[in-house]
């Protein structure tokens, strides 16, 4: 539950947004549609087994870059607040 409060606010905060900074961030374009994806596929069950396991490499790189550029990481986010938050809604992942 830790874990998901900090999400949950995150998407929360930046569920305003565009999609002006498309052509400057073709990596994020690839990364959101497939996280976006990822919580659109998934049960609610492998979400929750999925939250509790470790990053891998490539997604602490990822999280990384976005921790770095402000910027990108408000168009990440603008991007996959939607469809997170209303997939954590369904699995009982946010009130």
């Amino acid at each position: 539950m830790k874990k998901i409060l900090p999400v949950f606010l995150l998407v929360a905060a930046a569920a305003a947004g565009g999609y002006a900074w498309a052509q400057q961030y073709p990596l994020l374009d690839m990364v959101a549609g497939r996280v976006v994806q990822k919580y659109q596929q998934s049960s609610c069950q492998e979400l929750w087994v999925q939250r509790s396991e470790p990053k891998s490499p490539r997604e602490q790189e990822v999280l990384q870059m976005l921790r770095n550029d402000p910027a990108m990481r408000t168009e990440f986010i603008n991007r996959v607040a939607a469809p997170i938050a209303n997939k954590m809604f369904e699995c009982g992942m946010i009130p």
